[in-house]
């Protein structure tokens, strides 16, 4: 009798042991972009930590805008743009500030990219680079070629925004990104006009440029012209330099006979930095830091660009960056490419509002 007590006894503490550890547990939950991130990234750190991670994927800073600006967004990682999203939203006090004692790998970030992050975060007190990138045109070369002829210069917005030219691309499919911002910007600097202007006239005249070619533009998504561009479904596509070498790459993969090239046009080209952001309403922000740090870590971010074909901005992780990534143009530009990109300038409110019902109104056409 006292030996079955005693076995119940120790089952019973077993369980409370059992029941404790996982009441202990964490659960991280990441939002991030689509596309964004290695096969294997998650369940690598899960077993490296026996941290849990709900990982979302979402396409657009608007969308990630709007679940934080709502409250309560249930997440504890969050990987924004850092202009003018990131800016808007330290402004707001949406953000936590980083712990970085418990970012044991944080002097890996390339200073230069911090550098350029600190006049909207002062001291970097909440941001962590990511990724960086630029966005520019990718375009099918054997079909746009073919349309064209082969003196048509194809590092130029006139893919996008020239009415003649858009017209005769139509037929094999011209898309753009659904990003007021980003669109708003390339037509700007298509007219040749100052791209950090974000007055309504600036708006307007950019509208104006888009309205032109909107009856022949086939959609507005942010992501969904990788696939498209890969199987030889669309011609053009306006988007980012890693989307589109994603593209590349799976067409070359399947052996489909679709050859896909990144330019960034001549006119111009905006380069941005996504960066890694703790919400302010996050719980789990032991779990958070853990993440982050594991991801500034250069045989994982890395792995993660050789994946995805983004520059990151760890400068321990470079000579661990396949060749051909890190020797490719599209992902690492060269100097001459550098000196045409453009910063985004953060609109003020009153401007944003402004741009969005024009945005709105573009893509419905009205």
């Amino acid at each position: 009798m006292k030996a079955a007590t005693l076995r119940r006894s120790i089952f019973t503490v077993f369980c409370l042991i059992a029941v404790s550890q996982f009441a202990r547990a964490e659960t991280l939950n990441v939002y991030n972009w689509s596309d964004y991130i290695a096969e294997d990234t998650i369940r690598n750190f899960e077993k490296q930590s026996k941290i849990k991670v709900s990982y979302d994927v979402y396409d657009s800073n608007e969308v990630l805008e709007a679940k934080l600006l709502a409250g309560k967004s249930g997440y504890d990682l969050i990987f924004p743009t850092a202009r003018p999203f990131a800016d808007r939203h330290i402004k707001a006090k949406l953000y936590r500030p980083l712990d970085k004692s418990k970012l044991h790998h944080y002097g890996n970030i390339d200073p230069v990219i911090l550098k350029s992050l600190a006049d909207i975060d002062p001291d970097n007190a909440h941001l962590v680079p990511y990724m960086w990138g630029t966005t520019g045109i990718g375009y099918n070369i054997d079909k746009v070629t073919a349309i064209l002829g082969k003196e048509m210069p194809l590092d130029t917005w006139k893919l996008l925004f020239d009415p003649e030219i858009v017209a005769k691309l139509s037929a094999c499919g011209v898309v753009m990104m659904d990003d007021p911002t980003e669109v708003l910007v390339a037509a700007r600097a298509y007219l040749g006009k100052d791209s950090e202007d974000f007055s309504a006239t600036a708006i307007n005249e950019a509208a104006a440029v888009i309205s032109k070619v909107r009856p022949k533009i086939r959609y507005f998504h942010s992501s969904q012209y990788i696939n498209d561009l890969a199987n030889g479904d669309i011609c053009v596509a306006h988007g980012y330099s890693g989307d589109i070498l994603q593209a590349r790459d799976r067409a070359a993969e399947a052996k489909n006979g679709v050859h896909i090239a990144y330019t960034v046009p001549s006119e111009g080209a905006v380069v941005w930095t996504d960066v890694m952001a703790i919400p302010a309403d996050a719980t789990h922000l032991d779990a958070a830091h853990q993440f982050i740090d594991y991801l500034l870590e250069p045989a994982v971010i890395a792995d993660i660009t050789n994946y995805v074909a983004y520059a990151n901005a760890n400068t321990k992780a470079l000579e661990l960056v396949d060749e051909t990534i890190r020797n490719d143009a599209g992902i690492y530009p060269p100097e001459t490419t550098r000196k045409r990109l453009l910063v985004l300038k953060t609109p003020t409110d009153k401007e944003a509002r402004t741009m969005n019902r024009v945005w709105t109104r573009l893509k419905t056409g009205r």
